[in-house]
């Protein structure tokens, strides 16, 4: 079975880097951003990694033909990219100074059941049933699990500050994400992605200058640890994983390609538990196994009065999981 007008099967290899760079890269970007923001100013570092990789993409996208953009172009890109860079990385990169990589992996995992919460909302919004209700009540439980009150089942594992800003960045992916969702444009998806980036970097950007971030910032404090991993975030994170998605949508079923957005957690807690020192106890186990099946309930819906239009759907939504990664959390 051929996808998105493909006309020969992958190379069994080609399908295997690809899955791989999806899932480690993606997943190791939450331990990329921890060690960024260990002597980078947060919001300035975020803003540099998008405006730099948005650059490439638009450079890139540009040169193989794709149109020049037009200023309507520019403002969807603005909102979106304020939606899914300033107000969803922006908050992941803050909340990572006092959040471990791993748990805040686990909580933007829960982006699917804010998606769904706000479609709800939306005046005539669908009132979630079925697999999707119960996704949303096992995501919820998933959630009190991590961040509920310390008596739960031990110490409490999260910092309550930064799960706060977690929440906000999961609400504000999913509104820029049903946005995008219902954006029409026939530009290039590579060139709007890196509009996108550039228009969110920029706003970071702004955002940590009026912060002050650049008063207290001085070059021979930063670290070749966080230099490298901002280097990684841009060249991997921004880059080389949002390539393989690009490529795995045309080639695979988009419900397959989005197997990362329950893949990604697991992989973030695991590095951050090998290569950081994070605790892995099993408060985390349990609510990792609980919000990865909710994610999975969720994200594997199909309707069935719509199941001819079962890849044409799939294929609008399963882009607004990866948002977070190809054009920001990476992301």
């Amino acid at each position: 079975m051929t996808y998105r007008g493909i006309q020969e099967r992958p190379a069994r290899l080609k399908l295997v880097l690809a899955f791989a760079a999806v899932y480690l890269i993606w997943g190791s970007t939450y331990l990329a951003i921890r060690y960024a923001v260990e002597t980078l100013p947060p919001l300035l570092f975020a803003g540099s990694r998008f405006i730099i990789a948005g650059l490439m993409l638009y450079v890139w996208a540009r040169l193989r033909g794709a149109a020049k953009p037009q200023p309507a172009n520019w403002r969807r890109a603005l909102v979106i990219g304020g939606l899914l860079l300033l107000g969803g990385n922006g908050a992941v990169v803050l909340a990572e100074r006092s959040v471990p990589s791993g748990l805040t992996a686990l909580l933007i995992a829960t982006e699917p059941l804010m998606i769904v919460l706000l479609d709800w909302a939306r005046p005539g919004g669908l009132r979630p049933a079925g697999r999707i209700a119960m996704g949303l009540a096992l995501g919820m439980v998933g959630m009190f699990i991590l961040i509920g009150p310390a008596s739960l089942a031990g110490a409490s594992e999260v910092n309550l500050a930064g799960a706060a800003l977690l929440i906000v960045a999961t609400i504000s992916w999913a509104a820029g994400s049903l946005y995008a969702a219902n954006t029409r444009t026939q530009l290039s998806p590579i060139l709007f992605a890196g509009m996108q980036m550039i228009a969110g970097g920029v706003l970071l950007f702004v955002v940590g200058l009026l912060h002050g971030e650049l008063h207290d910032f001085a070059f021979a404090a930063v670290s070749l640890r966080s230099v490298m991993a901002l280097v990684y975030l841009i060249l991997f994170g921004s880059l080389i994983a949002f390539t393989a998605y690009s490529w795995l949508l045309r080639v695979t079923p988009p419900s397959l390609a989005a197997t990362y957005a329950y893949v990604n957690p697991v992989v973030a807690v695991l590095l951050g538990w090998a290569f950081a020192g994070e605790r892995f106890g099993l408060r985390t186990m349990i609510a990792a196994a609980v919000i990865v099946a909710a994610v999975v309930l969720i994200t594997t819906h199909q309707p069935r009065s719509k199941a001819a239009n079962t890849e044409e759907k799939e294929a609008s939504a399963a882009p607004r999981f990866a948002e977070r990664e190809c054009i920001g959390a990476g992301d």
